[in-house]
């Protein structure tokens, strides 16, 4: 080698260098203590997982993971073939082998009891590929939404005037529409890979008689013995569980207004969405987790006295006791689909929050509507949703397919908390964190004082501040991967990031919170060794949020990964953190070396 070529590479050389994570200081202490003579046993390693990892194992599980990890890390262990070193140690635990939550898909929740004792995972305008004006409907979306476990897909139905069918689209704006056989038929392929609970096909309505019984026929045909159909075409007394229901499709919607009303609902909701196009007005939408960064908060257009209103024209629902004129033009066979049926009494919120004992329904209430009504309602709701469903809806100025907070629901006991699944966003994050319990199997028990009457038929009161319960301790060590997965986390291999974590819950209003590490600079794999303490009134509605950014001093920080996990089913210990992009999708080697207790 030349001079000059050697040159050149020593120049090089601290950039091209791979990175390599050394244990931290409490992972050497902790092995110290755990090990003898360099060597951690059997012995050793069981009574590590019983105190330190706080997990119930016999001394012949521990000889498993010990197997395990010997096989796994036997480059590291070539001199011993019966015990860990500290190297191997230190991979055992940052190794996505020894994940927060349970990573097995078992179902543990009780799933015998009424679909209104469950939150589930809920979509909105599934078919939409983008915005909520001018993207395109197809069915991807919602086969992507099902593979994720998502349990209730939305479909808008619309007359298509040139074929005599019927299209799938977003009412009064530019979408392009899809077929709506092409969803049912992805559906019916797709319900029950994630799953085997049940699907909920929410339907729009906005057809003519004749076009109900085509759909009827259509429903009837695709979905043929899966379809579960209710005795008789009322209201159910009450609804079956998820786990008699299981790889069931059910169908919900209200009664369908006359095609007439809709054709002027879509005019001029047509001409609201021009309006908002053509003023192309944004602003911040904080959502309700604090001070965000600014590349991750959700845009949504202006909120004035020209809002958008094509969603509440959409998705407002129609009185149950119909004149005998719109009865009369509901085609029947398309009534005895209906499964969960949808609507609102006539009297306002009052009415439509009262319980009745002999049959059970869906309520549906935007954003907005959910908040005004809490302030006022609060106990109602709660009542109302230990029977019957209620389902949360986006307002319909998120023009951008932005999400809510979806806590709101969640702490009044609403089931369908509906979300734009093709977004991303805090709130997504949330949303996925939340449904990653339980299996991820798209039902997610309701903690029992959402469910519970007192002697006096108390309820929850959502706006009554509790004791504190539990406090959480988060540990973040460190992180790495970055450097191995820099083409899928858009870093610049030759220049070292800048890394800070953040930390925080997502909660009722007094849980929730956010925490920041330092920033350090010029490290790929960064090492925080900082702790924090959230101490939690209502821990079962919690979810864990966790986030790495890389620092920026002259534009906006850049994303570096983040996930939600659910605090339900958070475990004690030392646990390695595998971090997602933006969308939800995990990354191929990124994740924190993090410890978690409950005190």
């Amino acid at each position: 080698m030349s001079k000059q070529t050697y040159r050149v590479c020593f120049c090089f050389r601290r950039r091209f260098r791979l990175a390599v994570s050394e244990a931290p200081a409490d992972i050497k202490a902790l092995f110290d203590q755990y090990s003898e003579n360099g060597l951690m046993t059997v012995d050793h390693l069981h009574r590590f997982l019983t105190e330190v990892q706080k997990e119930e194992k016999t001394k012949e599980e521990a000889q498993v993971v010990l197997d395990q990890s010997l096989h796994e890390f036997r480059h590291l262990n070539i001199f011993h073939r019966k015990a860990l070193n500290l190297e191997a140690f230190f991979k055992f635990l940052f190794n996505d082998n020894n994940p927060p939550i349970p990573s097995t898909k078992e179902v543990h929740h009780d799933m015998n009891a009424p679909l209104s004792h469950y939150f589930i995972y809920t979509g909105h305008n599934s078919y939409l590929t983008g915005n909520q004006l001018s993207s395109d409907c197809s069915d991807v979306p919602i086969i992507q939404a099902l593979h994720r476990g998502v349990r209730v897909i939305e479909l808008d139905i619309w007359p298509n005037s040139t074929k005599d069918d019927v299209d799938v689209l977003h009412g009064g704006t530019l979408t392009a529409p899809v077929e709506l056989i092409k969803c049912f038929k992805s559906i019916k392929e797709h319900a029950f890979v994630a799953s085997e609970y049940p699907v909920v096909i929410t339907l729009e309505d906005h057809l003519t008689p004749n076009l109900q019984a085509k759909v009827a026929e259509m429903i009837t045909t695709i979905f043929g013995e899966v379809l579960y159909t209710p005795p008789g075409s009322e209201c159910l007394k009450e609804f079956p569980s998820p786990e008699s229901l299981k790889r069931r499709i059910i169908i919900s919607t209200k009664p369908p207004q006359e095609y007439l009303e809709a054709k002027a609902a879509a005019e001029k909701a047509a001409a609201e969405a021009a309006k908002e196009l053509k003023r192309g007005k944004s602003l911040v939408d904080e959502e309700a987790w604090g001070k965000e960064v600014p590349d991750h908060k959700g845009a949504i257009v202006e909120d004035d006295k020209n809002e958008l209103h094509e969603e509440e024209n959409n998705e407002q629902e129609y009185i149950d006791d119909v004149d005998s004129k719109a009865t009369n033009n509901v085609a029947p066979e398309y009534k005895r689909l209906i499964a969960i049926h949808a609507g609102k009494p006539k009297g306002g919120l009052t009415e439509c929050l009262k319980v009745d004992p002999n049959k059970v329904r869906r309520l549906s209430l935007s954003e907005q509507q959910l908040e005004k009504a809490s302030e006022t309602y609060g106990k109602d709701i709660v009542r109302f949703t230990q029977r019957n469903i209620l389902r949360v809806y986006p307002k319909g100025i998120r023009v951008d397919s932005s999400n809510y907070n979806p806590m709101i629901g969640w702490s009044h006991g609403a089931q369908m908390v509906a979300f734009n699944m093709q977004g991303h966003g805090r709130s997504l994050w949330v949303m996925q964190g939340m449904f990653k319990a339980n299996g991820g199997c798209g039902y997610v028990k309701k903690p029992d004082f959402l469910l519970k009457t007192g002697p006096h038929n108390e309820v929850f009161d959502p706006k009554h501040k509790s004791d504190v319960k539990r406090t959480l301790k988060v540990k973040v060590y460190m992180g790495e991967g970055w450097y191995y997965d820099f083409k899928h986390t858009h870093f610049d291999a030759y220049s070292p990031p800048d890394f800070y974590a953040r930390v925080g819950i997502a909660g009722v209003a007094a849980d929730t919170i956010m925490k920041k590490t330092k920033t350090l600079e010029d490290n790929w794999i960064p090492a925080w060794d900082e702790e924090f303490e959230f101490p939690l009134t209502v821990p079962e509605l919690a979810v864990l949020r966790i986030e790495v950014h890389e620092y920026d001093m002259s534009e906006k920080d850049d994303f570096g990964g983040q996930t939600s996990l659910p605090l339900s089913e958070l475990k004690r210990g030392i646990r390695a953190v595998s971090l997602h992009d933006s969308k939800g999708e995990k990354y191929k080697s990124v994740k924190l070396l993090m410890h978690f207790d409950f005190v």
